[in-house]
């Protein structure tokens, strides 16, 4: 195993998910899902053969060649070719799926020149599928309905603003990208509402970690208005990735994207986005964008100066599938295997939003587990099943 991708945990550790088993969803993500968005960047852009012809080679490698080193001297390239340098003329095949991944799209960045100096630096390849999203009909339909939250009560205000921000995870592009995802909401394997606000008590700063940009982003940010609005956090830290990541990961010009959408819409879905206009203008709302927050590793990796930062909050809310990899571990853990076992590392009481997208979850009752099992569909990667869980550090899960 690797050092920094191991970590003290209770019990032992289950074994990493690779991209090697052929016909695994990791598997399939580098020889089904990357063609395919790859195929959709060449139609949105008009890339010249140069650029076409190394995210060919890019596919090449991935899906049948050994990892080779960046090809920009980007400001991150020091670190990430410390995070590589040990799997340097490895196979792709034998690498981890959590790295591997990252590292794919840090590649991706490199092969459309998002870092150099030329037509593309600083483009973000993704931003047209976001932007599709951002003014689609559903999203459409999501914000027109938030229209409504004035008039429910306090009680099923609280839990309609955690069920969007819990289904907006459904709003992931590279999941699209995936043969059979449905997307088809089914109900939650575990936890609610009530799981989620118990964490709440006196005012404090709330950090959360993002995901999608688009719809599930302006989900966020209702959610950051309801924190706000109901004394549950006097200041919230929205942390997003600092660069085109996963397709459809929010990033700063992102946040700005999604906000100007806001305010430009009449109705309640206005009215939250010139008040989250108003927070990050009087500082009671900041977005911040750690590198580290691209980095191929978990959450037990953190460096100093990011795991200060949240444990200093009292709660953190950790958005969507990736970040849930990054906080249990990207392993073949038992199903059952307890919540707060796998992250009692982390340094603030923590609250995980998830729509399940890929193989790894933790937390799950016995009953649950065998039933989801017995149905023989592939609950944990069909996108149609979510769940909300939430441990405090040292202590034991938070249930209902």
């Amino acid at each position: 195993m690797d050092g920094h991708e191991t970590g003290a945990v209770v019990g032992p550790e289950a074994p990493l998910i690779t991209i090697g088993v052929p016909g695994s969803f990791a598997w399939k993500v580098f020889h089904e899902r990357h063609p395919a968005m790859i195929e959709q960047l060449c139609a949105a852009f008009p890339y010249g053969a140069d650029v076409r012809g190394r995210l060919a080679e890019l596919l090449r490698e991935t899906t049948g060649g050994v990892v080779e080193p960046l090809g920009d001297d980007a400001p991150d390239h020091g670190v990430w070719a410390a995070w590589a340098a040990d799997r340097l003329g490895r196979p792709w095949s034998d690498c981890s799926f959590l790295w591997a991944e990252s590292y794919f799209f840090r590649r991706l960045l490199a092969a459309v020149g998002y870092f150099e100096p030329g037509s593309w630096r600083g483009i973000d390849p993704f931003a047209p599928m976001k932007e599709a999203e951002l003014r689609s009909a559903g999203t459409a339909e999501a914000l027109a309905a938030l229209d409504a939250l004035p008039r429910l009560s306090e009680a099923d205000r609280d839990d309609t603003v955690v069920r969007a921000a819990v289904w907006g995870n459904q709003a992931d592009l590279a999941f699209r990208m995936s043969a059979g995802a449905e997307g088809t909401a089914a109900g939650l394997v575990t936890g609610d509402s009530q799981v989620f606000w118990s964490l709440f008590g006196e005012p404090g700063p709330v950090h959360l970690v993002a995901d999608n940009s688009a719809g599930e982003l302006a989900a966020d940010l209702v959610l950051t208005d309801h924190l706000l609005a109901t004394g549950r956090a006097d200041h919230v830290v929205l942390h997003v990735k600092p660069a085109p990541y996963y397709v459809s990961d929010a990033t700063p010009a992102d946040v700005v994207g999604v906000l100007r959408h806001l305010v430009g819409l009449a109705g309640e879905a206005g009215a939250v986005g010139r008040r989250i206009w108003d927070g990050l203008r009087d500082g009671r709302i900041e977005v911040r964008a750690h590198p580290f927050f691209c980095a191929p590793l978990d959450y037990r990796a953190m460096p100093a100066d990011l795991r200060a930062e949240l444990a200093s909050a009292s709660v953190t809310i950790m958005k969507g599938d990736l970040n849930y990899r990054r906080l249990v571990g990207d392993r073949y853990w038992p199903a059952t295997t307890p919540f707060a076992d796998v992250v009692g590392h982390f340094p603030s009481p923590v609250v995980a939003l998830r729509v399940l997208k890929s193989e790894v979850v933790v937390g799950l009752d016995d009953a649950t587990a065998a039933a989801l099992d017995g149905t023989g569909d592939a609950w944990r990667t069909s996108g149609s099943h979510a769940l909300v869980q939430a441990a405090v550090p040292g202590g034991a899960a938070v249930a209902r």
